[in-house]
């Protein structure tokens, strides 16, 4: 057991061969996952503690942000029109996936083991077993296993807590001559030596519930490409910069008992993994019911944490309340 009460990564059972299946530690039919870490205790030290100017600073990008989004799915549409007496009404059509994301409890499952294995989602629920298409607006008439994962459950719960900023942009270039060890937009993978040197050289203590934000660099890189170099990096195969899924990075994700993880880049490890390594998405997700975050806008929040010497703040952020939903748009700020 770690100091903290909870069992390490090691002392979890094994799903068939996947290590670190945290489902009992939370109790049968649990929704939330690590987010269950987040406490009123937990909450109200981290706004005691780090609430002290009032700055704000939003993590979200906006929805529209990339024409043609990645993984080839559905940009944004926005439908302005006229209703009588000077009224106006707007409609989003939206993947809560096409920006700034939660990944959900019911976006990953366990990848395939051997022939006839099921993929399961956390808790051990078939990914099969669950509907897709147009599904029902009546709660009553909703899958269980839907209501049970949906993103709905931390919406309602709420992603609140202290944040914690690692700056891995600005650890490599005061390492580097000003220079990243990777192309973010290309590929690149961070250890889990470096990021706890990074900590370390901000001076920054975790504890149980933290929020970790990893600033990798890739937005930067992206906002800085031309329209056309843009179009280019939304069109090819996905190759991007993130951290190893070494079980040495379970490791430590795990027993540092972070409540919820996201970074600035297009999927929180390196993409695609490792030859001999399984997904990190695959213990995140349907392992530990551990919230993703993908390109969080970093990269102001890395410009008011350097100017105040401040890594740490408050974060709060609530996903859509979308009944049975796969992942969201995190509606995140900053708060210091």
């Amino acid at each position: 057991m770690t100091e903290r009460g909870l069992p390490t990564f090691d002392e979890l059972p094994s799903y068939k061969d996947l290590p670190g299946c945290a489902w009992e530690v939370w109790g049968a039919g649990d929704s939330l996952g690590t987010v269950n870490l987040l406490t009123d205790a937990v909450v109200q030290r981290a706004a005691e503690e780090e609430i002290r100017t009032g700055q704000r600073v939003t993590l979200d990008l906006p929805l529209q942000f990339f024409a043609q989004p990645l993984h080839g799915r559905m940009p944004t549409d926005h439908h302005a029109y006229n209703k009588p007496s000077g009224r106006k009404d707007d409609e989003l059509h939206i993947n809560t996936q096409a920006s700034s994301q939660w990944d959900g409890l019911l976006h990953f499952s366990t990848r395939m083991i051997k022939a006839g294995d099921d993929h399961v989602l956390y808790g051990g629920i078939p990914e099969a077993s669950l509907p897709v298409g147009v599904l029902p607006r009546r709660v009553t008439d909703m899958h269980p296993g839907l209501l049970r994962l949906g993103i709905h459950n931390w919406a309602q719960h709420g992603i609140c807590g202290r944040g914690v900023l690692l700056d891995m942009v600005r650890f490599y270039e005061a390492k580097h001559d000003g220079k990243l060890p990777y192309e973010p937009c290309t590929g690149g993978v961070i250890s889990t030596a470096d990021l706890q040197a990074c900590a370390q050289a901000q001076g920054v203590e975790f504890r149980m519930g933290d929020i970790l934000l990893v600033r990798m660099g890739y937005l930067g890189a992206y906002k800085r490409a031309s329209i056309n170099e843009r179009e280019e990096l939304c069109a090819r195969s996905a190759n991007y910069v993130g951290v190893d899924a070494s079980d040495d990075m379970k490791r430590f994700l795990w027993n540092t008992h972070f409540s919820a993880v996201a970074c600035d880049a297009p999927s929180f490890e390196e993409w695609p993994p490792a030859e001999d390594a399984r997904p990190l998405h695959e213990s995140l997700l349907p392992l530990w019911g551990m919230p993703v975050g993908e390109l969080f806008d970093l990269d102001t929040l890395s410009e008011v944490c350097a100017k105040t010497s401040r890594w740490t703040f408050f974060v709060a952020s609530w996903p859509l309340n979308v009944l049975g939903g796969v992942a969201s748009p995190p509606n995140a700020a900053a708060i210091f």
